[in-house]
């Protein structure tokens, strides 16, 4: 870790007590700072009470921004907090963990973004750069606090990081020297108010790039070709399944970089035309960061996915189950149903119901097996499955689901959970349905 002095005897508020919050807490109380850390829910923190930090919880009591000189926020505090706002009319720098990790971190950074596909694409970066002898750190949104890793790493390592538009909007000198952008689509607008607000969120990745930087870029989107691509200092490196570009594309079946084969569309270990533009986009980080060709085949062609993202499950008796309960819109289930054969394939579909209607579906879901139907929009998938004359089941839940549908699926049939929606009504988070998913498929398999 970089002995930077910045914040040495300087006043910071930490807002917010998550995984994130307590590492930036830790790290500025080693640099000299003075810290104090705030959350609203009433919660202890002996860990850094011992170390002599100041920690008030169970509100967000407005004179401790008085006294502060920066701001460092858990990225899921939006900026209409009351101690965020009051920050802001003060004039009081705000950062998130990630622009912290990059002031402290002795490794250069590899930086990803976007709506989907960001944490299968950071594994597969990680793992293919670990694969040809470059050691990698998986850092950010995917579940490692940054500054936590950033602290840790090593000037001849590689800290890559997934970034999320919520930490993008706290950069200042953030500044990786590759930087990807998976693909952008319209989400978290309650949080940005506006897909405006969203893409410039996202589009900071880049700000501080040079023409020495690398911007990786899905061509497929016409915003990334004619915008984007037109308005950035880096050196834009494009991918494409659609055409040949001076980057990572697919042609004939064969994904190349730059006219140089790298692996035959068969040979990718994920199903689905989203992990094909994936591929690419590790393609084309892993190799501008020197990785060898056999590392990056060997790892496209064995990765079994990141759990909760068209994880594939395994096989009972001759059924191929996959869990993709991080599929929580109808683009992301639309992606994932390109994968498979649909004559042979079920989907537990359902959940939280946002007011939404389903048609967008219709043709992603043609000649499907059959449908598994529960949660809030039970009635909406049921209209949806009776015009297209798809068989249907309707159960509880995903589990009761998967043990009634079991035995009258056939050989070579596979369950996909792909479920098109949120899983609040019933669950805690998606993640949760995925693990109870799991759970009840390895009873099948124990029995």
């Amino acid at each position: 870790m970089k002995k930077i002095h910045e914040f040495k005897d300087k006043k910071v508020l930490v807002l917010g007590l998550g995984k994130s919050g307590t590492s930036a807490a830790k790290i500025l109380h080693e640099l000299g700072a003075q810290v104090t850390v705030n959350d609203a829910a009433d919660m202890s923190a002996p860990e850094l009470e011992a170390l002599g930090i100041k920690v008030v919880t169970g509100s967000h009591p407005i004179e401790l921004i008085e006294e502060a000189e920066l701001l460092v926020k858990n990225p899921g505090i939006r900026y209409d907090n009351v101690i965020v706002e009051r920050a802001q009319a003060r004039q009081i720098p705000i950062y998130t963990d990630i622009e912290l990790a990059y002031l402290i971190s002795e490794a250069p950074m590899i930086a990803l973004t976007g709506t989907n596909g960001k944490t299968t694409t950071t594994t597969l970066v990680a793992q293919i750069l670990n694969e040809s002898g470059h050691l990698a750190r998986l850092a950010g949104n995917i579940g490692f606090p940054a500054s936590s890793v950033a602290s840790e790493a090593k000037a001849d390592e590689t800290v890559v990081i997934e970034t999320s538009s919520f930490q993008l909007m706290g950069t200042v000198r953030f500044h990786p020297h590759i930087a990807v952008i998976t693909n952008i689509y319209s989400t978290h607008l309650d949080y940005h108010g506006s897909q405006e607000n969203y893409e410039a969120a996202k589009w900071n990745i880049q700000k501080n790039m040079t023409a020495m930087d690398f911007l990786i870029l899905n061509f497929n989107q016409e915003k990334m070709r004619q915008d984007y691509a037109k308005k950035t200092n880096a050196t834009v490196v494009p991918i494409s399944t659609e055409q040949v570009v001076n980057g990572a594309y697919l042609q004939d079946g064969k994904l190349y970089f730059k006219g140089e084969f790298i692996i035959n569309k068969v040979d990718l270990s994920l199903p689905g035309d989203h992990n094909v533009e994936n591929a690419l986009l590790a393609i084309a980080t892993t190799k501008l960061s020197g990785a060898k060709n056999e590392a990056i085949k060997h790892v496209l062609s064995t990765f079994k996915g990141v759990r909760h993202r068209l994880q594939f499950m395994g096989v009972v008796q001759g059924r191929l189950a996959y869990n993709d309960t991080e599929a929580t819109n109808i683009l992301a289930t639309k992606k994932a149903l390109t994968g498979f054969d649909h004559s042979k394939l079920w989907v537990f579909v359902g959940g939280l119901d946002r007011g939404n209607e389903f048609d967008e579906l219709e043709d992603s879901l043609k000649d499907i097996k059959g449908l598994i139907i529960s949660g809030e929009t039970t009635n909406k998938f049921v209209a949806l499955a009776e015009k297209m004359n798809i068989p249907y089941h309707v159960t509880e839940n995903v589990v009761t689901g998967l043990n009634e549908i079991f035995y009258q699926t056939e050989i070579g049939d596979t369950l996909l959970l792909s479920p098109a929606c949120a899983s609040w009504d019933q669950y805690k988070n998606a993640e949760q349905r995925g693990d109870l998913f799991i759970e009840a498929f390895e009873k099948l398999k124990e029995n």
